[in-house]
């Protein structure tokens, strides 16, 4: 005997349940010749009658009664699993885990994720702070952020923010006590604040660019830290000098307390993408995030 296929059972349950190959048939959007012929099939490949028609009415034979038990739930629980899930497109829901750093998740993601989580509620958001490279697979993450220029090529990548620039500052006191450097070559001759890389264990070189060339500077220190935050607060107590994103020394440099220097050496960076694998199978709520931080033309 062969198994049965799926869609005639179904097509059994619905003329069953309706008793009306007419009903049955427009529910299945067949003809109620063609929905007879699956029946007849049905029945011919189970080797018994399940209805017995008339020219009035359908009914059930004690066999195909027996068959309606034992399969009607089933279907009855794909039903409800297909309407669940459809109604996820009107009330997106699920957990979002993205992997990022402190600095792109206080000027970028963060400001986009306030309003988005207000908007739907149903959709928990986890958010790892990582200031090194994390290998967003292996981490089970749905998307990490980084600059444009540092996501793989095997990733789609989504830009999220705006290009943004490295500033040099210290305090006023420092540069009348110190100097002030005239070129990235003298950093070399102060007291830098340094920034230990968590990926690769180093410290970071400090960038800079003018007319084209490039040019990487490992500034020394008796003091570092892992973060951009403390490295600040460092450089307001007068330690040294920090090399930080222009828009977390703006404040301090608008209220006098920092002086920033080198500018014209700082170069612009590539805004924060958010990137996630290609194979990746997008969600309703991750498509949904992803069109909330995509940066607007």
């Amino acid at each position: 005997m062969l198994r049965p296929d799926l869609n005639d059972l179904l097509a059994f349950r619905t003329v069953a349940r309706e008793r009306s190959f007419t009903r049955a048939a427009a529910q299945l959007s067949l003809s109620p010749s063609a929905l007879s012929h699956t029946i007849r099939k049905l029945e011919a490949g189970l080797g018994v009658r399940l209805l017995t028609r008339t020219t009035r009415s359908v009914a059930l034979t004690d066999a195909g009664e027996r068959l309606l038990d034992d399969i009607a739930h089933h279907f009855d629980d794909i039903d409800r699993a297909v309407d669940a899930l459809m109604a996820t497109r009107d009330k997106p829901t699920g957990t979002l885990r993205i992997n990022a750093g402190e600095h792109a998740v206080r000027s970028i993601l963060w400001p986009k994720l306030d309003a988005f989580l207000r908007q739907y509620p149903d959709i928990t958001v986890e958010v790892d702070i990582d200031n090194g490279y994390t290998d967003i697979v292996a981490g089970r993450y749905d998307a990490g952020v980084r600059l444009g220029e540092e996501v793989a090529g095997d990733m789609i990548a989504v830009r999220i923010g705006p290009d943004w620039h490295m500033a040099v500052v210290a305090t006023p006191d420092y540069f009348r006590e110190h100097g002030v450097p005239k070129s990235p070559h003298e950093l070399t001759g102060h007291r830098c604040i340094n920034l230990r890389l968590a990926t690769h264990g180093g410290f970071y070189a400090w960038e800079f660019e003018r007319d084209g060339q490039s040019l990487n500077v490992r500034v020394d220190s008796q003091l570092a830290f892992n973060s951009s935050v403390p490295i600040l607060s460092a450089a307001l107590s007068g330690h040294g000098l920090a090399y930080v994103p222009e828009d977390m020394a703006s404040p301090y440099i608008a209220d006098g307390r920092l002086r920033r220097v080198l500018t014209r050496w700082c170069p612009a960076f590539t805004g924060y993408h958010l990137y996630y694998p290609s194979r990746r199978h997008s969600s309703p709520a991750f498509q949904l995030l992803l069109d909330a931080l995509r940066e607007k033309a």
